[in-house]
């Protein structure tokens, strides 16, 4: 905790419970770390990380439902929310599908606080703020430390080979993320990408040992 600036924290329905998502808050605001909701799939089993079959009012609910759950215990510790960002499948299907875009966009615009939302800094970023902002949403774009990216800007599917980095690849990725403001994508080819903010997933071990050097890279660009 004391090496990130942005906590995710799932909201009890993927992953999490009243107690961890206290425990999480709490070590936020002993350190400093500003907090988002991490809502996703009602799916325990294989971590919220494949789809389901939602239609617009569900994901609204959904996702209203979870980031409400985070928020009244935030502010039971005098903690602000300040952003929700969708966790695996319902993270993927918000990109790829316009329907389950503009039903987060609601969800999250109707927070009784202002909340941004966090996507991936694809090639599409400028269309989706252009999207969020006729919702009053403020977008932050973001980049992917532990993870292969392909040629179009997605990240390789975990199942795929590589997809997930070790940590001598995550550190380069880094690296070149703040020297070059580009990544090296599956099939060797160098892609821009501008973020506002650098995901390192939590159940990486890897990844989680590495942050510590992550934010020194980040502390020299």
């Amino acid at each position: 905790m004391p090496f990130i600036d942005q906590a995710n924290i799932a909201c009890g329905v993927h992953a999490g419970s009243p107690e961890l998502m206290r425990e999480t808050l709490l070590l936020a605001k002993a350190h400093g770390v500003s907090v988002g909701a991490h809502p996703g799939y009602a799916a325990r089993e294989g971590f919220g990380r494949k789809s389901m079959p939602c239609n617009s009012n569900e994901i609204i609910e959904l996702v209203r439902q979870q980031i409400s759950v985070l928020g009244e215990l935030a502010i039971s510790e005098g903690i602000i929310i300040d952003y929700v960002k969708p966790h695996g499948a319902l993270y993927h299907d918000m990109l790829n599908s316009t329907e389950v875009r503009s039903a987060i966009y609601l969800a999250v615009s109707q927070s009784p606080t202002p909340l941004a939302l966090m996507i991936q800094a694809t090639p599409e970023i400028e269309s989706h703020r252009a999207e969020a902002s006729q919702t009053g949403l403020e977008v932050w774009a973001e980049a992917f430390a532990d993870r292969r990216y392909d040629n179009v800007g997605r990240l390789v599917a975990r199942q795929e080979a590589g997809a997930v980095l070790d940590r001598s690849q995550m550190l380069a990725q880094v690296q070149q993320l703040v020297t070059e403001g580009s990544v090296t994508t599956d099939a060797g080819n160098k892609l821009g990408v501008s973020a506002d903010s650098l995901c390192v997933h939590g159940d990486h071990a890897e990844g989680v040992e590495g942050i510590r050097e992550i934010r020194k890279l980040l502390s020299n660009e």
